[in-house]
């Protein structure tokens, strides 16, 4: 009886298994928004990607709309699935639209790639500018 008193009391006051080591993998960044190749999970609205096509700057120049625009329609936008290209072998293209600070309402085609997403056009919705941008042909219209 005694021995058996003295092994419950061994066994109460032994350590419990030590825990499992901790894994860390070194090689992955500890902020997940540092990780431009993780922006496969729709549309990201982070602006630090954002470079402009030269395409999109001669838009923006003809059509009176500013980089804080388009920065704006990016973070607060409404995505036009309808004239989005979500199967683009290359990048993901979303056509986003809202209002301007000046009442303009446009659309914004950003293509977003692993490492940037890049401004493809801008569109106003309601004038007909008559710009002379690279790219222009009546095939890739795209007002309404």
């Amino acid at each position: 009886m005694l021995l058996v008193i003295i092994v419950v009391k061994q066994c109460r006051n032994s350590p419990s298994p030590a825990p499992k080591p901790v894994v860390t993998d070194n090689n992955r960044p500890k902020d997940p928004a540092s990780n431009p190749t993780d922006r496969d999970k729709g549309f990201d609205r982070r602006v630090s990607y954002l470079e402009y096509s030269n395409h999109a700057k001669c838009r923006m120049q003809c059509r009176k709309i500013s980089q804080a625009e388009v920065e704006e329609i990016m973070r607060d936008g409404k995505i036009n699935y309808n004239k989005s290209d979500l199967q683009n072998a290359r990048c993901p293209r979303y056509a986003v639209e809202g209002l301007t600070r000046d009442d303009q309402r446009v659309r914004i085609v950003y293509a977003q790639c692993n490492d940037k997403t890049v401004v493809v056009t801008v569109i106003d919705l309601e004038t007909d500018f008559k710009c002379d941008c690279p790219g222009d042909d009546d095939k890739y219209k795209n007002k309404k």
